[in-house]
């Protein structure tokens, strides 16, 4: 019995050990790691303003939907790790955060262009839009002998064939090419195009090309959208809130450490040491369900240690008055457990709750508190009451006569 109890300890130590030793690489990762939010990263935050038209339409939910989509898809096209989009109704706005962004200047200039295309002929009236445009690709032109920079067109069938018959009737005549209200091209139709394909030129760069390709594909903004609010964190500052956060928690689990250890003794070694398994769960948890840390998740994280720590020490409460009762270490261990379970549950159940509330009701940074928090609270559950059960057991099953001011109690006599 006491060889199997030691060899149980050792082998749980290892694991976690070992656990905690390979988890540092792949959680810590820059690029595949666990992903970090605007304040831990850097990037840039917006808040567009939809503007209703020159015929002053109103602006349905409907609309705002699409212009979402449309947003998204272009975010997308960008390259951004887990973007935030959301949409205000009421006012009308959406709002976008982009972390990790390289250029933040060229993003909100490509999210907040309407990118309507349109074919007018010379007295500006619109013969084809956008809405037909089956794909745009940006390509390289090196027929004149040196790279010109282009963007090919190609229409949906329906689209096609309006194209062929407004190129037959403009013959010799000037098509010119529109995005939004700036004309960019002003070509001369010399022959009738029936494949349904066309070319855009005037790109200074291949890159200029693909944003408006990309635009193009995304299709046209419902709405015209403005910027009503704009600030960008650099790299940097992201960078010297991650390093004063990850501080903070260190220290915060040195004073843990070494609190446990004098108040409790063994139990609270255990506790320390449960403490480990809690965080590594707890981050590999955030990671696997693709949680972005910010700031308030931080906060999040920290508070649920220190809600773990609160659970123990009730438990470890209960055991010390069961030894002044002068039980047995191992009647203590389980009667200790037993009895505190439905106070922890109870506990921890109301703050679930509360948590869950303000995941569904807050906002952005407030659900990246709440997720962290409910997460952490039903971690804590495992590794304060079952992880740290199973330890204890171990302990006492390997001498039971141990000295019990091991476990923070005076022996009497």
């Amino acid at each position: 019995m006491k060889r199997g109890n030691i060899f149980k300890l050792a082998i749980t130590v290892i694991l976690v050990a070992a656990v905690v030793f390979l988890s540092i690489e792949p959680l810590s990762d820059p690029k595949n790691g666990i992903s970090l939010g605007l304040d831990l990263r850097g990037g840039v935050h917006l808040v567009l303003q939809a503007e209703p038209g020159r015929d002053s339409t109103t602006i349905t939910d409907d609309d705002m939907d699409k212009a979402r989509a449309i947003i998204e898809q272009r975010v997308n096209a960008l390259g951004v790790s887990e973007p935030y989009i959301q949409v205000d109704y009421q006012k009308k706005r959406i709002i976008v955060e982009l972390a990790g962004i390289d250029n933040p200047d060229e993003a909100v200039e490509l999210l907040k262009t309407t990118a309507k295309l349109t074919f007018r002929d010379s007295e500006g009236n619109i013969l084809l839009d956008g809405s037909k445009l089956k794909d745009a690709r940006a390509a390289v032109d090196n027929s004149s002998g040196r790279p010109n920079y282009v963007v090919h067109i190609t229409f949906t069938p329906e689209g096609a064939n309006e194209f062929a018959k407004i190129t037959t009737d403009m013959l010799g005549k000037n098509l010119a090419i529109y995005l939004d209200e700036q004309m960019i091209q002003n070509p001369v139709v010399r022959s009738p195009i029936v494949n349904g394909q066309g070319q855009i030129e005037g790109y200074s760069s291949l890159e200029e090309a693909a944003n408006y390709a990309m635009l193009l594909r995304s299709g046209a903004l419902p709405v015209s959208m403005s910027i009503v609010e704009k600030y960008q964190v650099g790299a940097l500052l992201g960078q010297e809130s991650l390093n004063k956060s990850l501080n903070a928690c260190l220290v915060a689990l040195i004073f843990i450490f070494l609190f446990m250890l004098f108040l409790y003794r063994l139990p609270g070694l255990v506790a320390d040491f449960a403490l480990i398994l809690f965080s590594v769960i707890v981050l590999w948890v955030l990671y696997g369900i693709g949680t972005v840390l910010t700031l308030p998740g931080i906060a999040g994280f920290v508070l649920s240690l220190g809600m773990t720590l609160d659970l123990n020490i009730i438990v470890f409460e209960r055991i010390k008055e069961e030894l002044k009762l002068g039980k047995s270490l191992r009647a203590a261990v389980d009667a200790g457990f037993s009895r505190a379970f439905i106070t922890v549950f109870d506990s921890n159940l109301t703050t679930l709750f509360a948590a869950a509330a303000l995941f569904l009701l807050g906002s952005s940074s407030i659900k990246g508190f709440a997720i962290t928090l409910m997460i952490g609270i039903l971690v804590s559950l495992f590794t304060s009451i079952t992880f740290t059960r199973w330890i204890m057991r171990w302990i006492v099953g390997i001498n039971p006569r141990m000295n019990k001011a091991l476990f923070g109690v005076k022996e009497v006599g």
